[in-house]
């Protein structure tokens, strides 16, 4: 077998109509700074250091469907979000401009959709 190279996940990148707008989004819910920010992309950096969290834009971009069925847009990613309060949290993100999903997979785990319709799972620490 030959030696692994050294491999670090840099970051995760959602694509957008708007990658601005969601990274404000994502800015107001996680509170991270703004590191990179160009007219088809945005950075955020997340405070303790590891992998950040991008944004570009995708002219093509179609909003998936939660949850899908066997002909809709399917999500390719989604976020897992920890919080010590399922509740206040929650409040925030639709405050911040999240929409509560209809369906609810699991009592200890709320799915939201940001503006661009991905979703991300709040749950409990």
């Amino acid at each position: 077998m030959t030696e692994t190279p050294r491999l670090a996940l840099s970051g995760i990148v959602l694509d957008s109509p708007d990658p601005h707008a969601l990274a404000g989004f994502y800015q107001r819910l996680l509170g991270w700074e703004i590191t990179q920010n160009e007219p088809d992309w945005v950075k955020l950096a997340a405070p303790e250091g590891g992998p950040g969290l991008s944004f570009q834009a995708e002219p093509a971009y179609v909003r998936p469907t939660w949850p899908a069925g066997p002909s809709d847009q399917q999500m390719m990613i989604h976020l897992d979000i920890r919080v010590g309060d399922l509740d206040a949290a929650g409040a925030h993100a639709i405050a911040a401009g999240a929409v509560l999903a209809e369906y609810q997979p699991q009592d200890d785990v709320r799915v939201y959709l940001d503006p661009a319709g991905h979703p991300f799972c709040l749950f409990l620490t």
